[in-house]
């Protein structure tokens, strides 16, 4: 809840989105298996929460058509996005969320794992919370991958890249 005083001018949601895009993050495309098979949500809401355990977090938008299915999944998969899969995330955040057979590894079908990732964070779900307009789900780390590269980032509407630092 926004604790205003009595002579504040009213709260503007617009100009806080737009404040809150002012934080440049990376881009993570959230995979789980359906009955359809495996789908997708682009999020630029996560975070690690604790190392010992290792949980992280990642949120979900209540108005999402995809809540449901997210919601309520047991197992899923965090991957950060390297700069070329800028189009993946477009396509996931607002387009078929439905995973091609090309674009994941099937050896191992729950949770679904993108072949070009840069990291990789197979998860549980360890808690879920409601806050606000999104359900917070708080993954228990079971499995990490990770490789080099130059990470896609999304800063006041933009995508942009975090190159790899140099060695």
């Amino acid at each position: 809840m926004v604790n205003q005083t009595r002579n504040a001018p009213p709260f503007d949601l617009t100009e806080y989105r737009k404040a809150l895009g002012g934080f440049a993050t990376g881009v993570c495309v959230v995979t789980t298996q359906s009955e359809d098979g495996g789908m997708g949500i682009t999020v630029n809401s996560f975070t690690s929460v604790s190392l010992d355990p290792p949980l992280v977090l990642w949120c979900l938008d209540d108005k999402s058509d995809r809540h449901d299915l997210f919601a309520a999944t047991e197992r899923f998969a965090i991957h950060v996005l390297p700069v070329e899969d800028r189009e993946m995330s477009d396509r996931f955040a607002w387009g078929t969320c439905r995973l091609s057979p090309e674009e994941f590894d099937s050896s191992n079908p729950e949770p679904p794992r993108l072949r070009n990732a840069l990291l990789r964070l197979d998860c549980t779900a360890h808690d879920r919370v409601r806050m606000g307009d999104h359900l917070v789900i708080v993954g228990a780390v079971q499995a990490v991958e990770s490789r080099a590269g130059d990470a896609l980032t999304y800063f006041r509407g933009r995508y942009g890249v975090a190159p790899e630092p140099a060695a």
